[in-house]
């Protein structure tokens, strides 16, 4: 008579985590919900363009290195829902960039020419435009559709350009901010720790590869 054989335990399913990109959208898009309030019923206090500017350039910082994290997170921990909110919160951070760039223009009554000679002659405004502009082929290719005809190596290439934006956009707070550099060099050494990380944690090379190259 043969002993039945152990009962191995059940392959617990997959977590579902339908409801993560939904909730971090909506507490993305808090924080400019906030903002028109206190717009519309005045609590953004004795300089409001000024307040907005700021708000706006710190929560794209914010959610631009945090979807910069979602990856040496995953390298660290194992976890693949980082990976899931990683173009959301870069789309979010996008948002608030260009949200940062319209209260700019405003600011200065949508002159063009006014704002050309800034960027021309204010590192502190070349800083900020430049990562913009960086920042404009990286939403337009964070389809799946844009990663299919792009091909994922030159997809990725593009994208890395996501550091030197986020760098650029540290760079625009610290050379943007007069008096205690402490919040923007904090910011920068994050974005520098990720960059470590994921120097670090970089694939090697397959075997083969390069001499395949050569």
């Amino acid at each position: 008579m043969t002993r039945p054989a152990p009962a191995t335990p059940a392959r617990r399913p997959p977590a579902r985590l339908g409801w993560l990109v939904p909730a971090v959208t909506v507490g993305g898009l808090l924080p400019v919900a906030v903002l028109i309030l206190d717009a519309l019923s005045g609590a953004l206090g004795a300089n409001p363009i000024q307040r907005a500017t700021l708000q706006t350039g710190l929560l794209t910082l914010a959610l631009l290195i945090l979807s910069l994290a979602c990856t040496p997170l995953r390298l660290l921990t194992g976890w693949t829902w980082p990976a899931r909110i990683r173009k959301t919160l870069g789309l979010l951070g996008f948002g608030y960039a260009a949200l940062h760039f319209l209260i700019y223009l405003f600011d200065h009554s949508f002159d063009l020419t006014l704002m050309t000679e800034d960027v021309l002659k204010r590192p502190f405004v070349t800083a900020g435009f430049t990562a913009l502009l960086l920042l404009v082929p990286l939403a337009l290719t964070s389809t799946p559709r844009a990663v299919k005809r792009l091909g994922f190596q030159r997809w990725t290439r593009l994208h890395q350009l996501s550091y030197v934006a986020v760098s650029l956009g540290a760079l625009h707070y610290y050379w943007g901010v007069k008096k205690d550099h402490t919040p923007p060099l904090i910011y920068a050494a994050v974005i520098a720790t990720l960059f470590l990380i994921r120097f670090l944690k970089r694939r090697p090379a397959r075997p083969g590869t390069r001499a395949a190259k050569t």
